[in-house]
């Protein structure tokens, strides 16, 4: 995940156009705030001498809790971040609640979430980002964590058969929509953070949109206003799509309803680029029930296809930035493929994610290759399993 900036988006910024592969996008300068780079591709873990090349996805599901969930102690349940000096963010831990439920391990659920709300969350309900060496060191909330912990809750409510889950997950949802979110001329968006809230232009990560936990959250609460922001979340990456053949990791939604893809959360420096964060829009957009959710999806294997190895940066018309490589790369495009109806070379690209997270471990990298197995084979989640049963 991008780090998370502070910093108010302003207006009156200005634009230079930047043409990448034959796609015309846009950098932003003169914004306040900084971000740091993508995840770092080294890692702690150690590689396995004896890769399994046929692990299922509640193996590789299995694997993750116990590569990184620590399991004992008073830090029972925080979900770290090996290969990035050991801290822990709330991505994490939403991550570590996804892939518990999708298990039905609920004394490993249990403990993520305790862990979560004891150290985490804040007065207002959201968590927030980043805690290390025993604090918090960065308090704002992060859109995309606080939304896939909602869905973790949600389903662990169903899956554990607890009201409590129900309730909480529910009180976390409202604190989100009332917090991170705006309406737009395309429509209500999922703000990234707090920090992002005001009159225009806004900042957006089209990544962070959670199209089934949308769906999930409108049936449960009868708020009209996740309907609204699934709506307004796939106008927004519609848009995007429309003048370029990738989404971007950032993009800006300005007053006019025109859609910027930016280099970063406020557009003042970096490259603007599909990558760490970008990657995850065609595996959130395949495992919705909803066509066009999944038609989203499908139209990115286009420009993903024909690249082996799969390089993890790519400018927005698929042309490779670096060569360093991803599990996520390789989920992101299975389930692009999958959306396409295209199951075998999913299949194919979801053994490559698993090889690779074996081969070359990283947190993030494994996080993403257990959460496109079960999103995308599975119904654990509860959503629309492309590969289901393949």
């Amino acid at each position: 995940m991008t780090a998370k900036t502070k910093a108010l988006i302003a207006g009156g910024i200005a634009l230079a156009v930047l043409v990448t592969g034959g796609i015309a996008t846009a950098a932003i300068g003169g914004l306040p705030g900084s971000s740091t780079a993508a995840p770092s591709a080294s890692s702690t873990p150690q590689p396995s001498e004896s890769a399994d090349p046929t692990r299922s996805a509640t193996e590789i599901g299995r694997a993750f809790l116990d590569d990184y969930v620590i399991d004992s102690g008073a830090a029972a349940g925080r979900v770290v971040r090996r290969d990035q000096g050991g801290d822990t963010v709330s991505e994490g831990q939403a991550y570590g609640m996804l892939v518990a439920v999708a298990l039905g391990d609920e004394k490993t659920f249990d403990s993520i979430w305790s862990w979560t709300t004891t150290h985490l969350q804040q007065k207002d309900g959201l968590m927030a980002w980043r805690w290390d060496d025993g604090k918090i060191v960065d308090d704002e909330p992060a859109s995309d964590a606080d939304m896939d912990m909602t869905r973790a809750l949600l389903l662990a409510g169903k899956t554990f058969d607890s009201t409590t889950y129900t309730r909480e997950g529910k009180t976390l949802g409202a604190h989100v929509l009332d917090d991170m979110t705006t309406v737009t001329p395309l429509g209500r968006i999922l703000l990234p953070g707090v920090w992002a809230q005001g009159s225009g232009p806004w900042s957006y990560n089209p990544s962070y949109a959670a199209p089934a936990a949308f769906d999930e959250l409108a049936k449960s609460t009868g708020d009209a206003r996740w309907s609204e922001l699934a709506r307004g979340s796939r106008k927004v990456t519609t848009r995007i799509l429309e003048s370029a053949a990738l989404p971007s990791d950032w993009a800006q939604v300005k007053t006019d309803g025109t859609v910027v893809p930016l280099p970063g959360p406020t557009g003042d420096s970096g490259t603007v680029e599909y990558g760490y964060d970008a990657g995850r829009v065609a595996i959130r957009f395949a495992d919705s029930c909803a066509p066009a959710d999944q038609k989203i999806a499908a139209k990115l294997a286009a420009p993903l296809s024909g690249k082996d190895p799969l390089p993890m940066q790519l400018d927005l018309g698929g042309s490779p930035l670096s060569q360093d490589q991803s599990p996520l790369g390789y989920v992101a495009r299975a389930g692009a493929l999958a959306a396409d109806g295209q199951d075998d070379a999913a299949r194919r690209d979801l053994q490559r994610a698993d090889e690779l997270a074996q081969s070359t471990p990283t947190y993030y990298g494994a996080a993403w290759d257990a959460l496109g197995a079960l999103q995308l084979q599975t119904d654990s989640l509860g959503a629309c399993a492309p590969l289901k049963g393949q």
